[in-house]
């Protein structure tokens, strides 16, 4: 349960004010009306990059030694504290106009924003940290579409009431407690790294 708790939280905090988030924001207003469709789109492509993520960090726990995992994933977390803090820009390609449906589209532009992202790479270490990789998975996917729902369902108002600087502050704290924890060697009384 601390697998799925600890994946959930770390990714919807840092979800907030990324670059895939303005992509949902963007995908709602690109095809108005098609909210459901875009979220299917975003829970496709973050299952299929979330578990080969997750699936990644889980091959490279069973094949580093546990020393050097404490090492790599409390360095890795802190890392990702300090990427929190900088706020995300889509790219410009994300403005071209899309020949394919909403839910390929959708597919497509997530799974791709998604790749080298601070919450991807945030699953692989969480992938590596737990044993479950089933609850890595559910819940960093949980926490990207918990995090892109009100994306897509509320647009760009949500902006307005959303403290983006507060979430990735927030999101950076998480990370940062989670690094020290780790090479502190506190193991939340699991096994593993």
């Amino acid at each position: 349960m601390e697998a799925f708790l600890a994946s959930f939280g770390m990714v919807a905090l840092a979800e907030m004010g990324d670059k895939t988030q303005l992509l949902s924001f963007l995908l709602a207003t690109r095809f108005t009306g098609r909210h459901w469709t875009i979220i299917g789109g975003i829970f496709a492509a973050t299952i299929a990059n979330h578990f080969l993520a997750a699936f990644l960090g889980d091959w490279v726990a069973a094949n580093v030694s546990p020393e050097v995992m404490r090492w790599v994933l409390g360095l890795s977390f802190l890392a990702f504290a300090g990427w929190a803090l900088i706020p995300d820009k889509l790219d410009a390609g994300a403005h071209r106009p899309h020949r394919f449906g909403p839910f390929v589209t959708t597919v497509i532009a997530f799974f791709l924003a998604e790749m080298g992202d601070k919450t991807q790479f945030a699953t692989i270490a969480l992938g590596a940290r737990y044993a479950g990789l089933s609850m890595v998975v559910l819940g960093t996917t949980l926490g990207m579409m918990a995090a892109n729902i009100p994306a897509v369902l509320l647009g760009e108002r949500l902006a307005q009431y959303v403290p983006l600087s507060r979430m990735r502050f927030i999101a950076a704290a998480l990370f940062a407690l989670f690094g020290m924890l780790i090479l502190m060697k506190i193991n939340f009384g699991l096994t593993g790294a």
